[in-house]
């Protein structure tokens, strides 16, 4: 193993250590190949609900950037009422969740507290409303919950996992 200098990292990958089978001999010339996820196979979808379309698509954009994926999971954004005004939509939020569903569960993110009583009447009638199954609200900050959940769910993890990293970010303090 060659020795680093502290500017450039004091951290390997396991797969490039000395002791992994099969290590390459240098560590800084061999290529390990990122692992692929075969295709057709669906993941978790998001949905980002905000009072504001705009505010919606911008969080989403963020997500996405953050997440660096060619790949990523389906994420769709959903903001303001019907009639164009602010405001939350179940018409709207229930169709978002149809686009984003590839079977693998969706979990539902918003920004404040009247989009979640509309997301939580929309899922205690889910089959009345036609959402797919399993939908579940993540109890997590707008940004920083919605950016967890885009990047595990982009990563393959399950529902399960998607919201546990959503909501995580509950206890991830800035200081």
């Amino acid at each position: 193993m060659h020795r680093r200098d502290a500017a450039s990292a004091d951290v390997i990958p396991i797969s490039d250590a000395p002791s992994a089978p099969g290590a390459p001999a240098d560590p800084r010339t061999a290529t390990v190949p990122r692992p692929s996820r075969p295709t057709g196979l669906g993941r978790v979808g998001v949905v980002l609900v905000s009072h504001s379309e705009e505010l919606a698509l911008a969080v989403r954009a963020l997500a996405l950037a953050l997440a660096d994926n060619g790949d990523p999971a389906p994420v769709a954004a959903t903001g303001g009422s019907l009639g164009d005004g602010p405001g939350t939509s179940a018409v709207l939020i229930a169709a978002a969740a149809r686009r984003v569903d590839q079977g693998h569960g969706v979990a539902v993110l918003c920004d404040l507290g009247t989009a979640v009583s509309t997301v939580l009447a929309l899922l205690s009638e889910a089959d009345e409303h036609g959402l797919p199954f399993p939908v579940r609200f993540a109890d997590a900050p707008f940004v920083e919950g919605a950016v967890a959940a885009v990047v595990t769910a982009t990563a393959g993890g399950d529902l399960s996992a998607v919201l546990d990293a959503a909501e995580e970010t509950y206890r991830q303090h800035k200081l």
